[in-house]
Parts: C-alpha cells; structure tokens; sequence
C-alpha cells in the first residue's frame, strides 16, 4: 500500500499539477474506491456455487462481499426478484491501494496473451471499467480447488472530472494501457 500512495505522492501529483496546469494541490483527481463485482449467474439453479465466489472474492480482496440480489423478475433467465444473483465488494483507503498494487503488478502481467488494458473503456465522468476473465490471474487463488473460472468487473472510481484527466491519472499510477 505504501508503495502504491508514496507513488501517487511523489510522481503522480506532480506529474497531474505540470500536465494540467493546477493551481492548488486539491484539484489533482485521486482514486476514490475500486468496486469488484462478480456475477454468479450459475446461483439460480446452484445456491452452492454463491458460497465458492464469495470465498475466491473473500481471498482476493481480504474484505468480505455483499451478495447482491436481482431486481426485478426475468422469466427467460429462471430469475425472480430478490434471488442472489452475485457478489460485489468496495474498497477505499489502505485496501484499496493494496488491491491495486496487486492487480497491476502481479495479476495482469498473469494473463495470457496481455497486450494491456483499453485506453477506451472510460465512462464520460473519468471512472474506468476492466473485466477479467478468470479469478486465477490473482496468486491468492488455488487452481486445484477452484469449482468453476468466473469472472469479474473491476470499476476504479476516481474524482477526476473528464476521462482525459482520469486515463493520466492511471496512466501514471501504472495501468498498463495498450496502443490502440
């Protein structure tokens, strides 16, 4: 963690301040929680299978998840309303920076064939989405006990105002952006 917040003081501050031409220290954007979200669509007809992605997010992240539930009712999916459908977890503070330390520098060098995250997946307000495809890019995981390869939404909330502000900000953080 202190890792992750010396580099946040140290080069990326400075760094935001240069680019953008701040004046004051507060209007440098800064990370604000890092939300992962597991969908668990297998829970419908196995409750069990609930159970298994709660202790993988449990390991990975160190916090305990909430089971999320389903909103309304969807016949085609065998879904009614109020059925746990999956889990989710919010992280700030010292966590926070724990995880991201760990996703960007030992579970995404993990994955096969990584050419890096899209520069693209930005949502117009500066807040960055990143799916995953198996839980076992995390060396928290043991892949002889894994029941099924799930995979998860990571979504980096941040207080920059523009996406530009917020791609620099992870940029400089270390989020290994592709070229395209």
């Amino acid at each position: 963690m202190a890792r992750m917040k010396d580099k946040y003081l140290n080069e990326v501050a400075p760094g935001m301040m240069q680019k953008f031409g701040y004046k004051n220290v507060m209007e440098i954007p800064k990370i604000e929680k890092v939300v992962i979200n597991m969908g668990v669509g297998e829970a419908v007809g196995n409750p069990k299978a609930l159970d298994a992605a709660v202790a993988d997010l449990t390991m990975i992240v160190g916090q305990r998840p909430v089971v999320t539930r389903a909103k309304k009712s969807i016949a085609a999916f065998k879904i009614r309303e109020g059925m746990a459908i999956g889990t989710k977890v919010t992280l700030r503070g010292e966590r926070m920076y724990q995880f991201l330390d760990k996703l960007l520098n030992v579970a995404l060098p993990r994955v096969r064939d990584f050419r890096g995250v899209s520069p693209r997946a930005f949502d117009g307000r500066g807040n960055y989405t990143l799916g995953v495809k198996e839980q076992l890019i995390f060396p928290e995981i043991d892949y002889d006990k894994v029941d099924k390869i799930r995979g998860m939404d990571i979504i980096i909330v941040t207080t920059a105002k523009s996406d530009e502000e917020a791609r620099e900000l992870l940029r400089l953080m270390g989020m290994p952006f592709s070229a395209a």
